[in-house]
């Protein structure tokens, strides 16, 4: 009885032996998640950091010498265009005004006279009772006269201009950025005496490689990221490439052109835009960034699925990849458009290894 028995023992535990390595091999099989090669349209995402300018900046200057009377304006203010920003002491031109203004009534007096005496004379010479040589001086008179009375207008003209000059106006709506006096300082003509800055029209300057200066043009789909506010993008586009590169760093500048809401763009900051290109009738194939390993050597892989053998394994191919396009990058060679690759569970996986794909 007892030799059956231990025959029957041994007979268990060879069987146990030799499925032993099945049952491991099938333990070991590595949970993954896996995903398909996607054909996309080819395009091309470059993105640049530049700054942001306003596209009216102006130092205003007085356009007369004169002390500051009065000052309307503080850093910070916004003004509408012809606002009165700063006004210089003008007493002494209002007076010299009205001088002027004198002599205007003057000569306005002495050219009605002239008139009214050339309207007699012709009414006299009509009837016979006065000389033509005495209505041609009273109308040589009146061309006096009225000579002067055009120079006294021109004069309280120009006057009433020199009087405009005292005032600091602006020239179109936006903030004062910069003010350069105080009151009661003397100031001399063509000395900046405030910035003002057009706030809601910006552009962003960036440069460009010169690789990839004539890739671009007005169609262009142009995006901007605020540095001040990176959850916002604005549309933007091509408004000015400027042909000339710069020798020291062989790039081109690009002037780009947004709606600025909210003064999204203030200017002075910085901004990121991205360019993107793309070509309809050209298609890459792209498989999700999380595929891609790179090796020891800095060259690339991706494990594909081997769904013939039982259990599915893991194999690691070589792949030669392009351009990131968002979440996914461009395979150039090396998969096939059928195959599966693992995206989720790659990091420890060994080549030829068993998989389970969590679906």
């Amino acid at each position: 009885m007892d030799n059956p028995l231990r025959l029957r023992v041994a007979h268990a535990a060879l069987l146990a032996c030799l499925l032993s390595p099945c049952l491991s091999y099938a333990q070991n099989a590595a949970p993954v998640s896996v995903a398909e090669p996607q054909s996309q349209a080819a395009s091309q995402s470059i993105q640049l950091s530049g700054t942001v300018r306003a596209v009216q900046v102006s130092n205003l200057s007085a356009r007369v010498d004169g002390a500051v009377e009065k000052l309307l304006i503080d850093d910070g203010s916004r003004v509408q265009a012809g606002d009165v920003l700063i006004e210089l002491d003008d007493s002494l031109e209002k007076i010299e005004l009205s001088r002027l203004q004198a002599e205007l009534e003057r000569a306005q007096a002495e050219a009605d006279e002239a008139q009214r005496l050339v309207s007699e004379a012709q009414r006299l010479s009509q009837q016979k009772h006065i000389a033509l040589t005495e209505l041609a001086l009273r109308q040589a008179n009146q061309a006096t006269t009225q000579a002067a009375l055009k120079g006294a207008q021109a004069a309280v003209a120009a006057q009433q201009q020199r009087l405009q000059y005292h005032k600091i106006t602006a020239p179109f709506t936006g903030v004062v950025s910069q003010r350069l006096t105080e009151q009661g300082e003397w100031i001399t003509r063509g000395t900046a005496v405030l910035e003002l800055v057009a706030t809601e029209a910006t552009y962003l300057d960036v440069e460009i490689p010169q690789s990839l200066f004539y890739s671009l043009s007005s169609n262009t789909q142009v995006e901007i990221k605020p540095d001040t506010n990176p959850n916002t993008v604005l549309p933007a586009r091509i408004h000015t490439s400027i042909p000339v590169a710069n020798a020291v760093s062989r790039t081109f500048r690009l002037r780009l052109v947004a709606d600025n809401p909210g003064n999204a763009l203030p200017p002075g900051s910085s901004a990121t835009a991205t360019f993107s290109t793309a070509q309809a009738d050209d298609s890459v194939l792209t498989v999700p960034r999380d595929a891609i390993l790179r090796n020891p050597d800095n060259s690339f892989a991706v494990f594909i699925v081997d769904e013939q053998s039982d259990p599915a394994i893991a194999k690691r191919q070589p792949v030669k990849v392009g351009q990131i396009l968002g979440d996914q990058i461009e395979v150039i060679s090396g998969l096939d458009a059928n195959s599966q690759v693992v995206v989720r569970g790659n990091e420890i996986l060994r080549n030829n290894q068993p998989i389970k794909i969590v679906r």
